[in-house]
């Protein structure tokens, strides 16, 4: 193999146990000591604001579709296109931040930046409750109407929030992934365990998010929870900017879409050039040090690429070449990487589209539920969604304690099973979740037609919970499985750009959401009635359920034929004890 040839031409150099060479730097701008900075002493504080970052978003988002219906009154389908529309902006918007933290502000300055952005919304969501004259109704809790400035103020709030979470999302996480060093065999195994960590991180936020703070917004005041959240993400930004001391930064590198079009161009240009027949006849160039990121392995995929490697002028240096003409092998493989991430990223979108309706149709069923525990409690709505978090911590921590030390012994692969295998594992309970959804929501249809008067609150809401639990199962496979694999197949320059990534197939998914209920309600408006009613029990959605069922299962089948023909990244290594080249999926 090439691969294999080319790995034992290397000399392979002895892992530093004392300094770490990975083009980190320590908070002075200095060399790192490996004792000192990074690993688990500097990732507690970064899960830290994560944790809190996520109790505001959930806290919002989860109860988001019930402030839309019984405080701004729109109708279901209104709400549930503002919430997608909202969701989708939120988990779109950390396009623009990667890209800003990885070219010029660098991530631990895009967090800051993005962190205040982010207090910003939460105050002024804050100010929209206790202020007066920003309040949704001139005396009193309720009103028919809402006041048009609190409507303004609200919504300005609420994307404030995305522009913030942008900002964090991206650069939070591959920050975290960045102190370990993945030359180093500890290191590197910890950084496997760092994403399932960083998701009970955020799980445990999710959780308080929806049960502490949905409560106090729905028994104490609006008010109360936002100032609860504002004060909580206030704190965890101080805690942050403490562990300063323990990081290593990276510094930003320019534009990681650059040298990405320079070798388009550069192929284009030669397109009519034979391509040589040995891959040592192509341009690379080897580094002792990482500044500019770790040399690829050439590979027999897209040779159309290659011929951006073609030295068309040998008597001039290839130095000194217009970087337009000319590209490494490196980054042509770069290049190949990127193409090959996009039929994996388009099969993971009906995934995102199942998870949506989490956040929206899922919990709107639960208000027509039977929600009392005893006489005096009765839990609130968005609460339900804490199930769907403990199915996640549940199937993250027995994940990484008890099946990848199980699997790391049968399969000989550093991470038990390939990283695209977990998330398929994942899509197969989405399927699962929309069968089950399908089945409790005729259930309830059934009660309403038998019972109008008191319509399905005679069923308990905890015939939701398999739901919610199964969806968060498949979300610790395929959710974390999707930032693994964004953050590392991407090329090292656009590491906050690849979070950005796996964060764009849940905004993607988002808005296809919203456009597929819109199609939906449209087509089955012309035969008759809508699927979607003006509330729940003039509406379908077991239907559409049944719809999203079938369109996953579909896709999961696409899903394992483009699985099965991905070539994963192959670094070439500079130390004896990592391996980086990772098995095809067979």
């Amino acid at each position: 193999m090439e691969i294999e040839q080319s790995k034992k031409k290397q000399e392979p150099r002895v892992v530093d146990e004392k300094w770490v060479y990975d083009s980190s730097l320590d908070h002075r701008g200095r060399i790192p000591l490996r004792n000192s900075t990074g690993a688990w002493k500097a990732s507690f504080f970064i899960i830290a604001i994560e944790f809190s970052e996520r109790l505001s978003y959930f806290g919002i988002a989860t109860s988001l579709i019930i402030y839309l219906t019984k405080v701004l009154h729109q109708d279901l389908k209104t709400a549930a296109k503002s919430v997608n529309y909202w969701s989708g902006v939120t988990t779109m918007m950390p396009l623009v931040g990667g890209f800003l933290a990885d070219a010029y502000l660098g991530r631990f300055t895009a967090v800051l930046a993005s962190s205040v952005i982010y207090l910003l919304g939460l105050l002024l969501l804050t100010m929209s409750r206790v202020i007066p004259s920003l309040k949704p109704c001139n005396t009193g809790e309720t009103c028919a109407e809402a006041r048009d400035v609190h409507v303004i103020v609200f919504f300005v709030a609420i994307y404030l929030i995305s522009v913030g979470t942008g900002g964090h999302k991206p650069s939070l996480e591959s920050f975290g992934a960045d102190q370990f060093d993945d030359d180093h065999p500890q290191e590197r195994k910890n950084k496997m365990s760092f994403f399932n960590w960083w998701n009970l991180g955020l799980c445990c936020g999710l959780l308080l998010g929806v049960t502490v703070i949905v409560y106090i917004q729905d028994h104490v005041s609006w008010a109360a929870g936002y100032i609860a959240l504002t004060a909580v993400m206030s704190f965890t930004v101080l805690v942050f900017c403490i562990g300063r001391p323990f990081y290593r930064f990276r510094k930003p590198t320019g534009s990681p879409l650059t040298p990405l079009l320079q070798v388009l161009a550069a192929a284009f240009a030669k397109r009519n050039l034979t391509s040589p027949s040995e891959p040592d006849q192509l341009y690379e160039v080897f580094r002792s040090d990482k500044t500019q990121g770790r040399p690829l392995f050439h590979t027999e995929k897209l040779k159309f690429l290659d011929k951006a490697a073609i030295i068309e002028n040998r008597q001039t240096s290839a130095e000194k070449q217009n970087p337009w003409r000319l590209s490494t092998v490196t980054k042509v493989e770069e290049m190949k990487l990127i193409i090959n991430m996009i039929p994996i990223w388009l099969t993971t979108l009906p995934f995102g589209i199942c998870v949506a309706q989490a956040a929206t149709f899922f919990i709107k069923q639960g208000t027509t539920l039977d929600r009392k525990i005893t006489d005096e409690f009765t839990i609130p709505p968005a609460s339900i969604y804490a199930l769907a978090a403990i199915g996640m911590i549940f199937s993250v921590t027995v994940y990484d304690r008890a099946l990848v030390p199980f699997l790391r012994r049968i399969t000989k692969n550093e991470r038990g099973i390939n990283i695209l295998q977990r998330i398929g594992i994942g899509m197969v309970f989405s399927v699962i979740t929309m069968v089950v959804a399908a089945l409790v929501e005729k259930k309830r249809l059934n009660l309403v037609r038998e019972n109008p008067i008191e319509g399905s609150l005679s069923m308990s809401v905890f015939w939701l919970a398999p739901q919610f639990l199964i969806i968060g199962i498949g979300d610790g496979f395929t959710l974390v499985g999707l930032q693994e694999y964004f953050y590392d197949q991407v090329p090292d320059s656009m590491r906050s750009l690849g979070i950005a990534l796996y964060l764009s197939v849940i905004g993607v998914a988002n808005f296809l959401s919203s456009l597929l209920i819109t199609v939906v309600d449209r087509l089955t408006e012309k035969g008759g009635k809508s699927w979607f009613g003006k509330d729940l029990n003039s509406s379908r959605l077991d239907y559409f359920y049944w719809l999203l069922a079938g369109i996953t299962g579909v896709n999961l089948v696409v899903y394992a034929f483009v699985a099965s023909r991905y070539s994963y990244k192959n670094v070439k290594k500079t130390t004896l004890a990592v391996s980086d080249c990772y098995e095809t999926i067979a």
